[in-house]
């Protein structure tokens, strides 16, 4: 029997991992949709050997033959599937699944199918169930077999079984013997999400060193473990290698200053973002933030974070928030720039949550000799709220 559809299921385990406190996003898919090529000749169906993915597995291939009485079932099941009529296809395997006369081949067939129909109507739990039904009956060759077990393990991942994904996940290696890249990243991936690093590290090393062209978010996810793991100096000479072999690649020198602000390697992290200004590359709120960050917990770099700052305002880049004229203020003040601290801090105050901002600005127009506009913030401080309220109404009741 022979089916083939169009539309692969795809499972997608998406990756969210802080690196240097940028956000890299980015979505792992892995494609295995148990499917056979279907080839016409001669007005008759004949099935092609399908090339054996699992070359080195441990299990023994059934014969994998259907039932004379359940042919034409399978084949309307089959037809059915490749119509995509995927509800259809679901109570047509249940009645073979249910039927006495079938079976273990015609029963883990008709399983496979309706997991896949389950899939695509976003029911995982049914696919899970028939997927489980699948490897129990045990009828399908190695290539249907492998390929439904780790369907259920990507399934069990994305729904946050992850002890039963990771489970399900060793079995599929033992017995499969399987390098392939794409997949040791699934793991890898799941082992990191339950925060084993040090576990995920070589199997993701393993599989990017395996690939032929191993994707960006894969040396991300390594260089996250490398850092958790308390590995810095590893996940900084992953980053520098990946710039070497990339040096034109932004995301690539974004992750590199992250690193080696990880690595609490300031004055590294800056000449890399720094290069990118320069160059006109900082084009993302994110990336202003991350330069003047940086620079804010850099000594005398107070002008450095005004210059990026007032840059990144006047481009429409950041945004003008609290937090931007918090860090405009603050560099205004340490730098003796007191009037343009005054005016940053003023911009601040109304945008904070509470009172402190502006009690801040009073005390500072309180030693600027600016009393009138001392007690007016000090008013305002205690109005919206502030932990000391002695301090505030001490410029408050000055004379």
């Amino acid at each position: 029997m022979i089916f083939s559809n169009s539309k692969h299921a795809v499972l997608s385990v998406l990756i969210a991992t802080a690196i240097g406190g940028v956000m890299v996003t980015d979505a792992f898919a892995q494609s295995r949709s148990a499917e056979r090529n279907n080839e016409r000749r001669g007005g008759k169906n004949k099935a092609t050997k399908a090339e054996p993915l699992y070359p080195q597995a441990t299990r023994q291939e059934p014969d994998g033959k259907s039932s004379a009485k359940l042919g034409s079932k399978l084949q309307k099941l089959i037809d059915t599937y490749n119509d995509q009529k995927f509800p259809e296809t679901r109570t047509l395997a249940d009645e073979i699944l249910a039927n006495s006369a079938a079976n273990d081949y015609d029963k883990s067939l008709a399983a496979q199918l309706a997991s896949q129909a389950a899939y695509q109507t976003e029911d995982n739990v049914a696919a899970k169930k028939y997927l489980q039904q699948v490897l129990q009956f045990n009828g399908l060759d190695n290539n249907g077999h492998y390929q439904s077990l780790l369907m259920l393990a990507q399934l069990q991942l994305q729904d946050d079984e992850t002890a039963a994904g990771l489970a399900t996940l060793d079995k599929y290696f033992a017995e499969t013997k399987s390098a392939k890249p794409e997949e040791l990243v699934i793991k890898g991936q799941a082992l990191y999400q339950t925060q084993r690093y040090a576990e995920a590290i070589p199997l993701l090393q393993q599989a990017i060193a395996g690939a032929t062209e191993p994707k960006d978010s894969w040396n991300q996810l390594l260089m996250a473990a490398m850092a958790e793991a308390g590995q810095t100096g590893e996940a900084v000479k992953q980053a520098e290698g990946i710039v070497a072999r990339n040096p034109n690649d932004k995301k690539a020198q974004l992750n590199l200053a992250s690193m080696y602000m990880q690595a609490d390697q300031m004055d590294k992290a800056a000449a890399v973002m720094d290069k990118l200004r320069a160059a006109g590359q900082l084009t993302e709120e994110r990336e202003y933030k991350q330069l003047y960050s940086i620079y804010a917990n850099t000594e005398n770099k107070e002008k450095d974070v005004i210059a990026v700052i007032n840059e990144g305002l006047q481009k429409g880049i950041l945004k003008p928030d609290y937090q931007v004229y918090l860090a405009l203020a603050q560099s205004y003040y340490y730098s003796d720039q007191v009037p343009q601290a005054i005016d940053a801090w003023q911009k601040a105050a109304p945008l904070s949550k509470d009172g402190e901002t502006y009690l801040n600005l009073a005390r500072v127009l309180h030693s600027e000799g600016r009393v009138p506009e001392a007690k007016q913030a000090a008013q305002q401080a205690l109005a919206k709220g502030v932990k000391n309220q002695a301090d505030a109404k001490k410029i408050i009741n000055l004379k």
